[in-house]
Order: structure tokens, then sequence, then C-alpha cells
């Protein structure tokens, strides 16, 4: 991975506006979905699918491409959006959302979606699949990356440790994970349900080799990704430092918007913001629910 030209950041912030506005459309339309958890991902995710990972969406299947796990499967709307506009399939394909039949669901399939590497949605699972697939590029001499996006909250299981003990002790330096930190999970603020803070240090403690960064600034991104390819003897842990619901002002740290898609008049004012046209009245936000 090359450093990027200097204006590769400024495409890569424009592609992850447009990604979060596609993220919002998809979900409104479908009027179910997980806002706040795919709008946190939206840069990391943008520089992989842009910048990091080797990757051919002509053929979704090339043996010698990099695989993507998303553990934290009820974010993949901004998977979808990101495989979309990478040309994996039709943009206006994101609209069939969790319709019936659709192969866009609300957790990732493999079997329907070209570009998904795994069946996920059950938390803590996703890195022992990374794990599998890791091992298998070292056994089978390949050069491919492995990477895996998890949520804050899944950290909470007992299997995420089992895996990340067996990645450590293995050194599987192809391995690379990605913590989306925004700090909050289903229940409320992942602080106050079981907070695993020392983070860094667990991860350190279980042989990672770590690196934090605030997940929305693209170089600080660009720059971790680069750190992560270039480390060797550890699996990497990027912890990510975001915001739930990052780019709608009414959504960001709003917990609410875990599980709930936005209404029509939320998605209208989420674009409008999205798109550099103004905030919401007080009147409007007076209508916005909020969670714990």
């Amino acid at each position: 991975m090359a450093r990027p030209r200097p204006q590769e950041i400024p495409q890569l912030i424009e592609t992850a506006r447009r990604l979060r506005k596609l993220d919002i459309q998809m979900l409104a339309k479908a009027g179910s979905g997980h806002p706040g958890g795919s709008l946190s991902a939206a840069d990391f995710v943008t520089a992989l699918y842009f910048r990091v990972l080797n990757h051919d969406p002509a053929n979704p299947q090339w043996p010698d491409r990099d695989r993507l796990v998303l553990s934290k499967g009820h974010g993949v709307p901004i998977i979808y959006a990101a495989l979309a506009v990478a040309g994996y399939f039709p943009e206006s394909q994101l609209m069939t959302l969790r319709q019936l039949g659709s192969p866009l669901q609300g957790h990732p399939d493999l079997r329907r979606c070209p570009g998904i590497e795994a069946c996920t949605g059950s938390l803590g699972q996703g890195l022992s699949i990374g794990c599998g697939m890791a091992l298998a590029a070292r056994w089978q001499k390949q050069s491919y990356r492995t990477y895996v996006i998890m949520s804050d909250g899944e950290t909470n299981e007992g299997q995420t440790w089992e895996a990340a003990a067996f990645a450590g002790f293995h050194k599987l330096d192809n391995l690379t994970a990605i913590l989306d930190y925004n700090k909050f999970q289903l229940d409320g603020a992942t602080a106050d349900i079981l907070s695993m803070e020392p983070m860094a240090a667990k991860w350190e403690a279980f042989g990672w080799a770590v690196r934090e960064f605030n997940g929305h600034d693209m170089k600080e991104i660009l720059e971790a990704f680069e750190w992560a390819r270039a480390t060797k003897g550890h699996p990497t842990m990027l912890i990510a430092h975001t915001v739930k619901g990052k780019g709608v002002s009414f959504m960001e740290g709003n917990n609410h918007f875990h599980g709930v898609a936005p209404s029509a008049a939320e998605a209208e004012w989420a674009l409008k913001e999205l798109d550099g046209l103004g905030t919401p009245p007080p009147e409007f936000l007076a209508t916005v629910k909020r969670g714990k």
C-alpha cells in the first residue's frame, strides 16, 4: 500500500459522504435497519474499499483478493453502499434492502451478495472466521490479507478473546481487526454495560500490535492501515475512535438510532445535512427520540 497522493484524501472524504447518503436512503426506504453503527464505520469502510483492499468487483471470487469480514453484521448497509459504488452491483439495487428475495438482507449473506465474504450477525464470531482465513492463507502460501470489522459491544463476548488468543499465539500478521469504537451497543453505553477499558492494553496482552486513531480523520485512517500492513510478527488491532451516527447531527451519539431506521422527515433532514444545506430547526429536533 503506497502512501496516498494529496488529492486522494479529499476524494475519499467525498466518497464517504456519498456512502452515508446511500445508507440513509436505503434504510429509510426499508423502514428498518441500523443507521448508527453504519454511519460510524463509513470513513474507514471507504478507505478499505477505495484505497486499501486488493479486490476486483468484476471477479468477486478472485483467489488473491483480500478478505473483509464484517463481524458487526448489523452494520452491513454501509458495506452494501461501498460494494455498489465500487461496482459489484448496480446502485439501484440498494433500494431493495431487506425486501423478500433481495440479496441485500439485514445481515450479510455470502451465498447471495457478491463481495460478501461471511454470513455474520451473531456477534463475536467474525474474528474467529478471520483467523481461519488468515491461517489458510499462510498454509496455502497465498499473499492476501484478512480484515475484520468489529463492534465494541462484541468485545464483551468470550469467543472474541478465544480468537484473539489464537491469532496472537500463531502470530497471524496477515490479519487486521478494526474496532468501531463508537462507545455504544444495543442497550446503552458500553461503559455502563461492561466497560472493556483499558481496551488497547487488553489486545496487547493477547499478543496483538495495537494502534488507536480518530476513525473519522481520513489521513489518520490511511496511516493506520499502512502501519498494519508493515507490522510483522503480530496480528494488528486498529482501534478507531468513532461517533455513532456520524455525519447527521441528531443521530450523533443518539443510541435511539442503533436499530431504528430514520423516518421520511428524518431522512430528508439527514440528506440535507450531508449535502451541506443546513441543519434542522428546533421544532424538528424536539420530535427526535433519544436513546440511552
